[in-house]
């Protein structure tokens, strides 16, 4: 995790918007309270202003049961899961309020102290949550569960006589994917921001691009399969607005998958969140949700997406039985249940034509040389150059200069008195000015010329001392 990004959570994650929350929550449920007023104020004088007031009602609880939502969620990430039980409840109740009822003093009241509940600065809530929060910031990812990695595999139908592409976005010491491509003819390429789990990948996957997948240049359409199991983070981009990284590296990476390829998609349920469920519907076909086994998913609250990728539709599709899950974890079916080569991938071979990290590659670059016979051939001297060098005939002057200058002599000539001679050429500028006379033999000036010319000059250390020969 980039320093850039550590300084974008400590700015912006869950206990930022609990805390603008803290404050939605109690002035919507107010809100509701005076416009329940007014319905019964315009009821007997002004039915139609009475009917206009209600819709305003309508719409201040759903907007009250958005933030109560995104509370429960927020709450999740924080690990707050008592307190997040507790959103959900009073947003399942809301819900099912009866907006014509008397009784709007209980119900506000509950909401306006669940508020007060929120991590707020400077208390000991607030501490603890800042601390588990950039706790997962430092780790940056959450290695997914080789276990789980093989109920995944299960259900997925490698097509016998193709080289399938799979890709992770986010691929840390490069182990799910490792997994998923071994004994399954496949070429695995990964993408990592930290260069020391990008450095241990390279001993695992086939390509390794280091640096931010944000900044890297890869080829669309190029993969059979992406395995995206992103930071569950929400940071400060480079323009300075808030993005959640489960949503971004989704919406980022869907180009680089192939129509009909699959995507495993690994999150927290409470992520399941109406923006991402439309993501998933729009853009894949056969959508399913699987629950992680116990002991991972107590842990982490992961489950994995999967789909096969389509192209979109003019209507939009329905996100509710998705958004469900978000709020009714125990409807998710277990991992286990995955019917065995359920998710059969594209048959047609792919291409990778260009994949290319934020930052250069020096370990790839040196493998791809040990294996290129071709640099190889390059860098084996010829028997001309290894033998001992003789000239048929005795060398012309023009010719020691020529050796000379170009440095082939230099270094230590063996004789009876041994020394080091080391030849080179300087250019050399020789002025001449001629007198000139007209006919009449007066004085007309003088013209200059300037002639550049090569002087070969060898420096020679003998056991008498220095001497330059020109």
């Amino acid at each position: 995790m980039s320093g850039r990004l550590e300084e974008a959570a400590g700015r912006y994650y869950a206990l930022e918007r609990l805390e603008e929350l803290r404050q939605v929550i109690p002035r919507d449920a107010q809100t509701m309270v005076v416009q329940r007023a007014k319905v019964e104020k315009f009821r007997q004088a002004d039915i139609d202003a009475a009917k206009d007031v209600y819709g305003l009602l309508q719409k201040t609880r759903t907007h009250l049961a958005d933030a109560l939502g995104e509370t429960q969620r927020c709450l999740m990430e924080a690990e707050e899961y008592q307190t997040a039980t507790a959103a959900g409840q009073l947003r399942g109740g809301l819900l099912g309020f009866n907006l014509m009822s008397t009784a709007y003093k209980p119900a506000c009241d509950a909401l306006c102290a669940f508020a007060e509940r929120l991590p707020v600065k400077g208390t000991t809530t607030n501490a603890r949550v800042i601390g588990r929060l950039m706790n997962n910031v430092k780790m940056g990812y959450y290695p997914t569960d080789p276990d789980n990695i093989s109920l995944i595999l299960k259900g997925i139908k490698f097509l016998e006589g193709v080289t399938t592409n799979v890709f992770d976005p986010c691929c840390g010491c490069g182990k799910a994917l490792r997994q998923i491509a071994q004994g399954n003819n496949c070429y695995a390429y990964g993408v990592e921001l930290d260069e020391c789990r990008a450095d241990e990948a390279q001993t695992r996957l086939h390509r390794v691009g280091v640096g931010s997948f944000f900044h890297s240049r890869i080829s669309h359409e190029a993969f059979h399969l992406m395995f995206l199991n992103p930071p569950y983070l929400s940071v400060l981009n480079e323009s300075g607005t808030r993005s959640r990284h489960e949503k971004r590296f989704l919406i980022e990476s869907l180009c680089h998958l192939a129509y009909g390829g699959l995507l495993i998609y690994v999150i927290p349920y409470y992520r399941l969140t109406p923006d991402i469920c439309r993501v998933l519907a729009d853009n894949f076909d056969d959508l399913s949700v699987w629950r992680f086994t116990d002991a991972e998913f107590k842990k982490f609250k992961q489950v994995a997406v999967m789909g096969l990728r389509k192209r979109r539709e003019s209507e939009p599709q329905d996100t509710a039985w998705l958004e469900n899950y978000a709020v009714r974890p125990n409807a998710i079916p277990g991992l286990a249940e995955l019917a065995e080569g359920r998710y059969a991938l594209p048959a047609q071979p792919l291409e990778v034509k260009i994949f290319q990290g934020e930052k250069f590659n020096q370990r790839e670059l040196e493998q791809q040389l040990r294996r290129s016979d071709s640099f190889a051939r390059m860098m084996i001297r010829s028997e001309l150059d290894s033998g001992q060098k003789r000239p048929p005939l005795p060398l012309s002057i023009s010719q020691i200069g020529l050796v000379g200058g170009s440095g082939m002599i230099n270094g230590l000539i063996e004789c009876d008195t041994p020394h080091i001679i080391k030849g080179r050429i300087v250019k050399v500028t020789r002025t001449e000015t001629e007198e000139q006379f007209s006919a009449s033999g007066k004085h007309m000036g003088s013209e200059i010329h300037e002639t550049i010319t090569n002087k070969m000059i060898f420096n020679v250390l003998t056991p008498k001392g220095f001497k330059a020969l020109t």
